[in-house]
């Protein structure tokens, strides 16, 4: 029997419309920034995001501290699948956990064969991840012409993308460590999952402040701050009961839908997507790194994402849900390729001072993503709605 949309849980629900709501505004931003900085205002507008403001830019406090909150949602979001979602039964997890580690590995195995041994191979992280408000705001175009089955299945496996790729980000982007503030950092997240296993503190507050010292000290230690979000979701406390509904962490999951969807995303596509298009813009778009991005996003994410959850249904290590059929996992595949968001923010940590090659990463990263969105929609819409045997 085909997933019931009304055993999708409300938190589910309201996720997936604010997401895709947010992707048509993150088009409408994109669109935007574009043309301002390819007119006669784009110096001034590509130098107003560098204004400095109690010691760090504009663009800086975006993607460093808005940015957190954003991940702060994406820790939320996987502790809500992991303890009462589509991760929460092993069975159910296996297929997008799959899926997750085929989209990232091949991804980056092709962008490793067209950049290794050069300076461009630190851009192996660009093609790992997925956009979820983007993907879910094309499954949104499609209606009830795929299961709702498939929405909970790429959103699990996009959550699982995402929380690779902050792993990615925590090891391999790191700048110069120091010690001292990392430990420091690991010591205020004990506390606030001491506060939470042991003492059971109800209360956002001092979680909230915690979270605040632990960004402080994990930008001064040299790992990205934004790892910081992903840490204070893990310890704010969660309850499975009712949908969620009284524990902290629903709560605060539940107020950063919007502000996320509709100020952060939008902020961060206006800082980041001011991509200047030059004369010899096909040149860098043939570039090894831009071919690579191209590729892994294109070609890998559903490449990866098929063959391994083939593998693991083949083994017999788990099955297709019933209303899905290989048509609407090679679909899924697709739209993983829609990179955006994550995708251009690890180019800003694998090129940063190296203005040429992020300009070129995120035209390639926006090319790839367009296609990559508009082929995943006409492979759903003319063969997604067909029934196959699993």
């Amino acid at each position: 029997m085909p997933l019931d949309p009304r055993t999708l849980s409300g938190t589910f629900q309201k996720f997936a419309h604010s997401e895709r709501s947010s992707g048509i505004l993150l088009i409408a931003c994109t669109a935007i920034s574009l043309l301002i900085a390819n007119s006669s205002l784009g110096p001034d507008y590509a130098s107003g995001w560098q204004i400095r403001v109690v010691g760090l830019s504009l663009e800086h406090w975006i993607n460093d501290a808005l940015m957190a909150i954003f991940f702060l949602l994406i820790g939320l979001e996987l502790e809500r699948e992991l303890y009462s979602g589509e991760l929460s039964n092993l069975r159910n997890a296996i297929l997008p956990t799959f899926a997750a580690f085929g989209g990232i590995a091949v991804p980056a195995l092709i962008h490793f064969s067209f950049n290794a041994g050069t300076p461009t191979r630190a851009g192996i992280g660009i093609p790992m991840a997925t956009d979820i408000a983007f993907t879910l705001g094309v499954l949104a175009l499609l209606g009830n012409r795929v299961p709702p089955s498939l929405k909970v299945f790429v959103v699990a496996f996009a959550v699982i993308d995402d929380l690779s790729a902050i792993v990615v980000i925590a090891v391999f982007y790191t700048a110069q460590l120091s010690v001292g503030y990392l430990v420091a950092a690991l010591a205020v997240w004990a506390l606030l999952g001491g506060l939470n296993r042991l003492f059971r503190v109800m209360s956002l507050t001092p979680y909230l402040l915690g979270g605040a010292l632990m960004w402080f000290l994990m930008l001064k230690s040299g790992v990205h701050a934004t790892v910081a979000g992903v840490m204070l979701a893990f310890a704010i406390p969660f309850s499975a009961k009712a949908d969620g509904e009284a524990s902290p962490s629903h709560r605060l999951e539940y107020f950063l839908h919007k502000p996320v969807a509709f100020i952060i995303l939008p902020l961060f596509a206006l800082a980041n997507t001011a991509i200047f298009v030059s004369a010899d813009w096909m040149q860098e778009l043939s570039s090894s790194n831009s071919l690579g991005i191209t590729a892994g996003l294109i070609v890998g994410k559903p490449l990866g994402v098929s063959l391994l959850c083939w593998a693991a249904v083949a083994s017999g290590i788990c099955r297709l849900p019933p209303d899905l059929s290989w048509r609407h996992i090679i679909g899924a595949g697709i739209l993983g390729g829609i990179g955006f968001t994550m995708s251009i923010f690890i180019a800003n940590l694998a090129f940063a001072g190296h203005a040429e090659n992020v300009n070129a990463s995120k035209m390639a990263i926006l090319l790839a993503s367009l296609t990559a969105g508009i082929i995943g929609f006409l492979w759903l819409r003319f063969l997604g709605n067909r029934s196959e045997d699993a």
